[in-house]
């Protein structure tokens, strides 16, 4: 069995700090964990203000394992890496501790 996940992850305040180089950030974070844990992206979208992730997982795997390991890991390195988004935010972290999720399953084959 495969689980899929679409995850909207709002930034901070709504504020419009996702720009294209955090973009570029985000998705190289996200291919590293992809390369670490049993999560793989399908598809990773941003706007100013939110980020859209759709995610395949292992039924091991909860929401909320995934979640916090996507926030984590994701707004540490973008910290690391794009100081601006920091100032910006007033030191606090970049996503919402609100995420919107749809899970869809599929049986393997």
């Amino acid at each position: 069995m495969v689980l899929m996940y679409h995850l909207v992850f709002p930034a901070k305040y709504r504020r419009a700090v996702l720009d294209s180089h955090v973009d570029e950030v985000l998705k190289d974070v996200c291919l590293e964990i992809g390369s670490c844990y049993q999560v793989k992206f399908i598809e990773i979208g941003t706007d100013r203000d939110h980020v859209h992730f759709l995610v395949q997982s292992v039924p091991t795997y909860s929401v909320t394992k995934i979640v916090t390991l996507l926030k984590s890991l994701t707004v540490r390195e973008i910290f690391k890496r794009c100081p601006q988004v920091k100032k910006k935010l007033w030191g606090g972290g970049v996503l919402d501790r609100r995420v919107l999720r749809k899970v869809s399953g599929q049986a393997w084959r």
